[in-house]
């Protein structure tokens, strides 16, 4: 490929993708809203831009063979906060692709499309959406759009629905957990398959507790090889019983499904920053 455009370069995922897909195209461009992400990796080059505003992201997908999109708020937040990244932002990267004759979009889609399901459950990638928060629903947009785009227009997509892809340290993450070795191997076999048409995919590592079920897109070559289970003595030692009459306990999102709608969800998961340096 001659060129990959990544959103959310700057954010924490975005800092483990960055130097892989720098090695998978002739040039890697890379974007945020930030004036700079620092030291650039060999053949990647960044743009500044807002994903709410449709003329920075024609600029910024100009000449692009895919688009692997992370940018976005990351959490649970008013609706009118998020109207602008996460909804207008999707829209405008499917529009530029279309546009620009790209030929696949790589989402950063999340298990909150689905996140009110009870994890005993245990639910494929065809069930309906069931939104946990806002920030679900605009998972849910994401994927409709994408849908409809392939459907209408023939512009493909993958749509990563990731359930949590941080350092395991609570017990919701013995099933949850998506590796950053695992990502990237997830987000390579995206790029790299052939055809994909509108898929979906549970961005989950090769967890024993995973509650989730990926045999639907098992074309897709995506073997996980990391597993939560060697975290589990410890964290559960630390961890007082989970509450099965606890929302949040039980169902897919974890505290995004028992958050008010516009709280931050992402304030009860005790996620470290751990974002890659160049």
């Amino acid at each position: 490929m001659k060129r990959i455009v990544l959103t959310g370069a700057a954010g924490r995922l975005g800092s483990y993708l960055r130097e892989p897909l720098s090695k998978m195209a002739d040039e890697l461009v890379s974007t945020d809203i930030f004036d700079d992400i620092g030291k650039l990796y060999d053949g990647e080059r960044y743009m500044k831009g807002d994903l709410a505003s449709v003329d920075d992201m024609m600029a910024v997908l100009e000449g692009a063979d895919m688009v692997v999109h992370f940018g976005a708020i990351p959490d649970e937040a008013p609706f009118e906060e998020l109207l602008g990244p996460n909804f207008i932002g999707a829209y405008n990267i499917w529009e530029a692709a279309h546009r620009h004759g790209v030929k696949r979009v790589v989402y950063a889609s999340s298990i909150h499309s689905v996140g009110m399901y009870r994890k005993n459950e245990f639910i494929d990638t065809k069930v309906a959406h069931r939104p946990d928060t806002f920030y679900g629903l605009s998972k849910c947009f994401a994927e409709d759009l994408g849908s409809m785009y392939w459907e209408k227009r023939g512009l493909e997509s993958v749509h990563l629905r990731i359930l949590s892809c941080a350092q395991v340290n609570n017990a919701r993450a013995l099933g949850s957990w998506l590796s950053y070795d695992d990502l990237i191997q997830l987000v390579t076999r995206c790029i790299e398959t052939p055809i994909v048409g509108f898929s979906i995919i549970y961005g989950v590592s090769n967890n024993d507790r995973a509650p989730v079920d990926n045999a639907q897109s098992s074309f897709l070559g995506y073997r996980p090889k990391d597993n939560a289970e060697q975290f589990a003595e410890e964290v559960l030692a630390n961890e007082p019983p989970m509450d099965p009459q606890d929302i949040g306990h039980m169902c897919q999102g974890g505290p995004f499904a028992s958050v008010e709608l516009g709280k931050s969800g992402a304030a009860g998961l005790n996620i470290i920053d751990d974002k890659k340096t160049t």
